[in-house]
């Protein structure tokens, strides 16, 4: 089993060990937003965060998140009032991908422990600066 497999697998047990009120347990995220954490920051605005990710994929390999969580930590149970800010997330990767990777990118949003989702808080990956192959996984 891979490496990613075994993360997505110990994070799925923990979110659903967590106190079930479906926020699920603080992530590295909170640290990054709350700055215990440094990053390298992509972009910045009152809704959410970009910033490069530390195990890049590809070269150029940036998430998005939601600055606040509010229980968006899987696609698959985001809420109708969170459609905006969804919208907005998605508007954001796309200027970034747009701006580093003028040749094309990919999107990608892992959902839940077969999505190999490691980080119950939801995240944009922004993927390009090279070619991409298909199928992904």
């Amino acid at each position: 089993m891979s490496d990613e497999v075994e993360a997505a697998k110990k994070a799925a047990a923990d979110y659903e060990a967590s106190d079930k009120d479906g926020a699920g347990p603080p992530t590295v995220f909170d640290k990054i937003l709350s700055g215990e954490w440094e990053s390298k920051k992509v972009h910045d605005d009152d809704k959410c965060y970009a910033f490069r990710d530390v195990n890049p994929q590809a070269p150029v390999h940036v998430l998005v998140i939601p600055k606040k969580r509010d229980g968006l930590v899987k696609l698959s149970t985001a809420r109708e009032d969170q459609s905006a800010l969804l919208g907005h997330m998605l508007y954001v990767a796309g200027r970034i991908g747009k701006k580093e990777c003028p040749k094309g990118f990919r999107i990608v949003i892992n959902d839940g422990e077969q999505g190999s989702q490691a980080v119950y808080h939801l995240h944009i990956h922004v993927l390009g600066g090279r070619q991409m192959q298909w199928p992904p996984g």
